[in-house]
């Protein structure tokens, strides 16, 4: 059923409208049977945005749950890993996604995570050469900071950067006090606010004023504290909210916290009550220039876990005759 209430934000400049509240798929794998589910009921109810990541070896699940559904139903962001931020390298990684989604256009492609190691001009380039031959349609980045995301723009000779996919949450506001939000509003780069739960650290035992305030507004509006919290992040112009949801209940209230708005007195109580907490971003950053091999590591481990996915799928395929 489709959510007849579901909010639309603008994609940059290009004038693309995306809905406020997407899916995220970060650490989807485990159970695939109900996360397929969980994917489908996403489009059905209008959450049309689905995020996911070559680092996440589970574009082969996304692919499986999006095939047979019209091209325009859905809207396909996908991220390229930051050992593979070389031009060779990212377009290479780019049909691998590409093969894995079942895809031949990739709506949003997206540079993980910067990497200090390879120039940002060679990346963007690339990204700017796959844009060009109609491998993706727009490019962004993520976990960039102010002064990345300058750089990154800066490099761009004929596309521009439409969004930058950071940590932001009622608990983790980084990107407001470091530039980076200001910087995304001035130039009209979307933010996608990824765990915007943070990792259900709102829920926490010390944050029981936060846990109040998000009570008391989901009473008056009828609504769960989970869709208070998303309603606060979507609140803000020119972001939206991509929630991880394994099962189709949650992926259905996910997409209940759009279509209504918090009262200007209820943001500022939550905002009084929320104890901040650090993002992990800003906590793993500082390491990633040295920690490559570690994430070369991750992503050989993960296409372990992506021949897994395959596996189980074609065995369900076989048993429906799909």
């Amino acid at each position: 059923m489709q959510c007849e209430f579901m909010e639309f934000e603008s994609l940059g400049r290009t004038g693309e409208k995306v809905p406020k509240i997407g899916l995220g798929t970060w650490k989807m794998g485990t159970y695939p049977e109900e996360e397929l589910k969980a994917i489908r009921k996403a489009v059905e109810v209008g959450m049309r945005l689905i995020d996911t990541a070559e680092m996440y070896a589970n574009e082969s699940l996304v692919g499986e749950a999006i095939r047979g559904y019209a091209r325009d139903s859905f809207f396909l962001e996908t991220k390229v890993s930051p050992s593979h931020l070389k031009r060779d390298d990212l377009i290479r990684a780019c049909k691998g996604s590409l093969k894995r989604l079942g895809l031949k256009t990739i709506d949003l492609y997206m540079v993980h995570w910067p990497n200090p190691k390879v120039d940002i001009a060679e990346t963007m380039a690339a990204m700017e050469y796959l844009a060009d031959k109609g491998m993706i349609r727009h490019i962004g980045v993520s976990n960039f900071d102010a002064e990345e995301l300058e750089a990154a723009v800066h490099a761009m000779k004929r596309h521009e950067i439409v969004s930058n996919q950071v940590e932001y949450s009622i608990l983790v506001r980084g990107i407001e006090g470091d530039g980076t939000m200001s910087y995304c509003r001035k130039n009209k780069i979307t933010v996608i606010a990824y765990s915007p739960l943070a990792r259900g650290a709102i829920f926490a035992a010390n944050q029981a004023a936060l846990v109040k305030e998000l009570q008391k507004s989901a009473a008056g509006h009828g609504k769960t504290p989970a869709q208070v919290a998303l309603n606060w992040i979507i609140a803000h112009k020119g972001v939206i909210a991509i929630p991880k949801a394994s099962q189709p209940s949650h992926v259905v209230e996910n997409a209940g916290a759009s279509g209504w708005r918090l009262s200007p007195g209820e943001i500022g109580r939550i905002d009084d009550s929320a104890v901040m907490v650090d993002a992990l971003a800003r906590r793993t950053k500082p390491a990633m220039g040295t920690v490559m091999p570690l994430v070369s590591l991750y992503t050989k481990m993960n296409e372990i876990k992506n021949r897994r996915i395959k596996r189980i799928i074609k065995r369900g395929n076989k048993r429906t005759g799909s």
